[in-house]
């Protein structure tokens, strides 16, 4: 069941949505692990439709191949990233919460290196170009990045900051209305990135400049990270070095996207192929 009611003040009462979907016996399926499972069979599904255009990267043989090492990088990637930048102290003194992926924390920095490794590797092996099937790759990338934001907000974490404006949001255990920092990077790193690089893929001569596509997909999502962690609040373990240091940790970890992003739009003119 799901409702939603405005407050005295306006606010928004946070809809009551249960972040378990089903649960039988021991077993409970979640938002959040549906969010990963759609994701990857959707952006896959869209993934196959790109690479009907003109000269892909790759074969559907080779999409098929190459789920496995991306399924095998965005979990390891991004557990790594979570453990070693978001929580080392906690998982130190118990190294086997390392495993636990089912309690949550999980990194997108860490699941996008975690990707571009295993896609790398793959196609060393397979003597493929892997700028270009990065390229691909990306185009799909939103489709899981949006769906995980919704369930982000629905478990009522990684909310924002306080605010007075009408469509903030009274979280469960708040007596604030806060931003909705999850919905605002939903429609980001979701709607609005999708788009974007689906018009570059379609619209535009953007494949035919290898790296133009993928550093669209760093630059875009870093800026909109960026953006949006100054109305997100840290990680509560991070509140205090984001104070000392100015700048949250997703702050610190998008610099690094958004500067080969750059890299990769400006260099991608001496790599242009023909179709």
């Amino acid at each position: 069941m799901i409702s939603m009611a405005l407050t005295m003040s306006g606010a928004i009462l946070f809809p009551d949505i249960s972040p378990t979907i089903v649960s039988i016996g021991p077993f409970a399926l979640r938002w959040y692990s549906m969010a990963y499972i759609v994701g990857i069979i959707a952006g896959w599904y869209y993934l196959g439709r790109v690479l009907q255009l003109s000269r892909p990267p790759m074969t559907s043989q080779h999409l098929a191949d190459l789920a496995t090492w991306v399924i095998i990088g965005v979990i390891v990637g991004g557990r790594l990233f979570y453990v070693l930048f978001y929580d080392f102290p906690v998982f130190m003194k118990n190294p086997f919460q390392i495993f636990m992926i089912w309690q949550g924390g999980m990194s997108f920095h860490g699941g996008m290196v975690g990707v571009a490794t295993a896609t790398l590797l793959y196609c060393w092996s397979g003597k493929l170009s892997a700028i270009r099937v990065l390229d691909y790759i990306c185009c799909a990338a939103p489709i899981g990045l949006g769906l995980g934001r919704l369930a982000n907000f629905i478990n009522y974490e990684l909310w924002g900051s306080k605010t007075d404006l009408p469509w903030g949001v009274i979280f469960p255990g708040q007596d604030i209305p806060r931003h909705p920092s999850q919905i605002y990077e939903a429609l980001l790193e979701g709607l609005v990135l999708f788009f974007i690089l689906r018009w570059m893929m379609y619209k535009s001569d953007a494949r035919l400049y290898p790296g133009r596509i993928g550093g669209a997909f760093l630059l875009c999502y870093g800026f909109f990270r960026f953006m949006v962690e100054f109305v997100r609040m840290p990680d509560s373990q991070l509140a205090d070095f984001a104070q000392r240091s100015g700048l949250s940790m997703g702050q610190w970890l998008s610099v690094p996207m958004i500067i080969l992003g750059i890299y990769f739009i400006v260099t991608s003119k001496n790599r242009s192929i023909k179709l």
